[in-house]
């Protein structure tokens, strides 16, 4: 059991750590943020306490250090400067090399915690030099809390604006300032029209009406008080707190009809208790009585019912629970909803066989239920994308420094979802893409200003779902690739003819080849040319593509193409003879006839005509040396690759199907234009194609046979 607590207090501690960083770097930007100083302070208290609790002394010990210091931060006795978070980035580094060599696989140099403890003592004040700051006042504090960002408590509050009648004489127009606190938060807005009279007595100059306004919000106070700046001295405001913003020990109800109408001075309680022995409902009662009007009736309705709602929200997200569980069983999980997938096949086909109707409905419910289960079990292993990206800015910050460069991270999109396994062997591409564009990429402070750019480098990191794929964006405003200096590299390397015809996009591609690379001087960045390589790989083997483009002088973009799962996904089978194969389904365009006339009239050149688009094939019966004749009619799969299209040649599409992907065995791992198998609903093996590699395949082929 203590192994156990032990190593749950090790992932607990890696998040934590995980968090802090994060943290320090968003305070390193806004160093008075009082959150983000109560964020870090909180993520030691807990490392220190936990630590001490389940046997990792040291940890607890060296935590402890930092965490005073940070108390210090906290109650406005220190502050958050750059060294201070230099010392506290090391620190952070420490305690995770502290935990990975917790289990005896390694040692711990004390000689660093000695200097960061040193550090943080010398940046410590004496105590005969502490000043403590005075109160803040609550006005001050509302304030505070309202820019503490997304943890700042959204507090509900009603709010009467009673204009005087000559609001329209003064050039005043209400709409506006309503519309500004409907930009504040969720709200609702009532207006009470009783006191406007019959269209022969109106004037329009005069302003007859005035609003209830029920708005729940994290700004504060003083920012409801700012929209109506202007028009404070012509308008009567009353605003009061009705729901503090939290929950605890309160109920989903809200006030009674009547205790709000009293709290508001619009009825009398002893109104109330006249009323209330009556039958119909109270709102009616009294304005059957004529103690309340019916505008006022429906404001306070409406208040009853937002506030009612934004507590029930507010309880559904408190109460909702998350568990923490190996990812062992998840991979296991996904494991035995594949194997279920391919018994549905066999179910599905067994039924079309024996053509039993109540067969064929037991095998649609099954499908319809393992379809479920499968997307169920599949989003349990989605995570966002935006805990991958926050990692990186440490990464941007320490080579920033390294290099004497200024470069700042942006991202965008950070909620895209992916497969946790394709964004477990994200990282390293990304990491080796971030140093080149760092290195490579973007210029010195000196050179930047030289060329009328802003002397901050810019490195921004996006992610967008499309289809069956995400796609992201690693772009830069640096001086972009220079095509001149890439083609001689590339002829000096053999890897091109000198008279070689290429594309800006295939030129650009070529950085991506082993061992290349342009850089004068090899630094401990980058330079020596393997790793855009590793990048190359590492998106091969996720079934991913790399599209590259560049703007000389205002930087570049690298795009990677990701499928959202590597366990399963939907495929266009198709046959060759007796052998199945799957393309993924997205990218798939269409499918089109071939027969012998369309081939004999291109003089087997491996060109269709569709609907007036040349569009090149691949026969895959030559491709994998299938034997026998082809039919009269074969069957061209158009499909889209790296922005082209492209048609594979196949005898017959049979159709659409769910593809449990199967890695293929050790001797079979190189093998080209494959990327796994599956096994279809009669036991069979189906491989599925690689298009990418079978289109690149294809290019060198024809590139041999011209040479």
């Amino acid at each position: 059991m203590t192994d156990k607590l032990r190593e749950t207090y090790k992932e607990e501690a890696y998040e934590l750590l995980a968090e802090l960083e994060t943290s320090l770097l968003e305070l390193e930007e806004n160093p008075g943020n009082l959150d983000l100083i109560g964020r870090v302070f909180r993520a030691m208290h807990t490392i220190k306490g936990s630590g001490a609790m389940f046997g990792f002394d040291d940890i607890a010990a060296f935590t402890h250090e930092v965490e005073t210091v940070f108390d210090l931060v906290r109650n406005g006795k220190l502050g958050a400067t750059k060294e201070l978070i230099d010392l506290t980035l090391a620190a952070r580094d420490q305690i995770r090399a502290m935990l990975d060599a917790s289990d005896g696989d390694g040692s711990v140099d004390t000689a660093v915690s000695e200097t960061i403890v040193a550090g943080l003592k010398k940046l410590t004040p004496a105590p005969d030099k502490i000043q403590i700051e005075a109160p803040i006042s609550p006005q001050k504090q509302d304030a505070k809390e309202s820019t503490a960002g997304e943890h700042a408590a959204e507090i509900t509050y009603r709010i009467r604006f009673k204009p005087s009648p000559e609001l329209f004489i003064n050039g005043t127009n209400p709409i506006p300032l309503l519309n500004e606190l409907r930009d504040l938060g969720p709200s609702r807005v009532v207006a009470h029209t009783d006191a406007i009279p019959v269209l022969e007595d109106l004037n329009p100059e005069i302003c007859c009406t005035y609003w209830d306004i029920i708005l729940t919000t994290d700004k504060g106070i003083d920012a409801i008080k700012d929209v109506f700046i202007f028009v404070d001295d012509s308008v009567e405001l009353k605003i009061e707190v009705i729901d503090q913003g939290w929950s605890e020990g309160e109920a989903g109800d809200y006030k009674k009809l009547g205790q709000i109408l009293t709290e508001r001075g619009d009825v009398r309680p002893e109104d109330i208790a006249s009323i209330l022995g009556r039958q119909k409902r109270l709102g009616e009662l009294l304005v059957d009585a004529g103690v309340a009007k019916p505008g006022q009736v429906a404001s306070a309705l409406v208040e009853q019912q937002h506030v009612k709602e934004i507590r029930e929200k507010r309880q559904t997200v408190e109460s909702a629970a998350s568990i923490r569980v190996p990812s062992e069983r998840l991979d296991s999980m996904v494991n035995l909803v594949g194997e279920l997938v391919t018994v549905q096949a066999r179910l599905t086909q067994a039924s079309a066989l024996r053509k039993d109707p109540e067969l064929a409905a037991i095998a649609e419910e099954v499908e319809r239920l393992s379809s479920d289960l499968r997307d169920k079990t599949m989003s349990i292993r989605m995570l966002q994308i935006g805990s991958t990206f926050s990692k990186f800015k440490r990464l941007v910050r320490d080579l920033s420094k390294e290099l004497g460069k200024e470069i700042e991270l942006t991202t965008s999109g950070a909620e895209t979802e992916l497969d946790k396994t394709v964004i477990e062997k994200l990282n390293d591409p990304l990491v080796h893409l971030i140093r080149n564009c760092i290195d490579h990429g973007i210029e010195s402070p000196e050179e930047r200003e030289k060329e009328g750019k802003p002397r901050i480098g810019n490195v921004h990191l996006s992610a967008v779902h499309s289809g069956a794929s995400v796609l992201i964006d690693i772009a830069d405003d640096g001086k972009g690739l220079d095509a001149g200096t890439i083609r001689a590299k590339a002829i000096e390397k053999g890897l091109v003819a000198a008279d070689a015809a290429l594309s800006e996009k295939e030129l650009f591609s070529l950085i991506l080849a082993p061992g290349f690379s342009t850089a004068k001087t090899v630094t401990s960045v980058s330079g020596r040319g393997v790793g855009m390589d590793v990048v190359k790989r590492a998106i091969d083997e996720l079934r991913g593509s790399i599209e590259i483009s560049s703007w000389s002088g205002q930087g570049s973009t690298i795009t990677l193409k990701l499928p959202l799962t590597l366990a399963i996904i939907e495929g266009l089978l198709v046959r060759l003879e007796n052998n199945f194969f799957v393309l993924p389904l997205s990218s798939v365009e269409e499918c089109v006839e071939l027969t012998r006339e369309d081939s004999d009239r291109t003089h087997s050149r491996n060109m269709a005509n569709v609907r007036g688009q040349i569009v090149p094939y691949i026969r895959l019966r030559e491709q994998f040396m299938v034997p026998g004749e082809p039919p009269a009619i074969e069957q061209i799969v158009i499909v889209r690759v790296d922005g082209n299209r492209v048609g594979f040649v196949v005898d017959n599409v049979i159709g659409e199907h769910q593809t449990v992907i199967k890695t293929l065995g050790r001797a079979y791992r190189d093998v080209q234009g494959i990327s796994g198998a599956t096994i279809l609903g009669d036991g069979t093996v189906a491989l599925i194609l690689d298009t990418a590699h079978l289109v690149a395949s294809a290019k060198l082929q024809e590139q041999a046979l011209v040479m």
